[in-house]
């Protein structure tokens, strides 16, 4: 990967509506070159996917929750039926297996309390395996992700 590849990732992280055309103007270089680089990076996974960033406040999903998550049972087949389980959990925004006290960090999105509650109790609760579950509750988003700085 080099200056260009790196380039082309900034401006499609920024915005990935960006056209080839407007690419090749910020780059300098003409559009072939820009679209072959591009079609590369989406071949070989560096471009995964393109998305439409939502405002999630506007769309009813005012409650941020990390959630802690202990299980029970440490073997593969307990763990990979979790992982398998918290997928198709559709509050769920992302899930990270993590060392330290917990084995599982949540972040999810849902209304309010009231929803939270009930995903806890109906949806959480009933997983095999499941611990011990903490829950922090954001209050105010100070930086929000989803850009990477690509480095050598």
């Amino acid at each position: 990967m080099d200056e260009i590849d790196k380039k082309i990732l900034k401006f499609l992280q920024e915005d990935a509506k960006t056209t080839v055309k407007e690419l090749s103007g910020k780059l300098n270089l003409s559009s072939t070159p820009i679209y072959e680089r591009v079609k590369r990076l989406e071949r070989e996974g560096v471009i995964k996917s393109y998305h439409a960033k939502l405002d999630r406040n506007k769309i009813g999903l005012s409650l941020m929750v990390f959630c802690t998550v202990s299980l029970n049972q440490h073997v593969a087949e307990a763990i990979l039926k979790f992982e398998k389980e918290v997928q198709n959990l559709e509050e769920v925004n992302a899930c990270y297996h993590i060392a330290g006290m917990f084995d599982y960090l949540l972040e999810i999105y849902v209304h309010d309390m009231a929803e939270y509650q009930n995903f806890v109790a109906s949806k959480l609760a009933s997983l095999d395996n499941i611990g011990k579950v903490q829950s922090s509750f954001v209050l105010t988003e100070i930086k929000e992700g989803g850009k990477y700085v690509v480095r050598d």
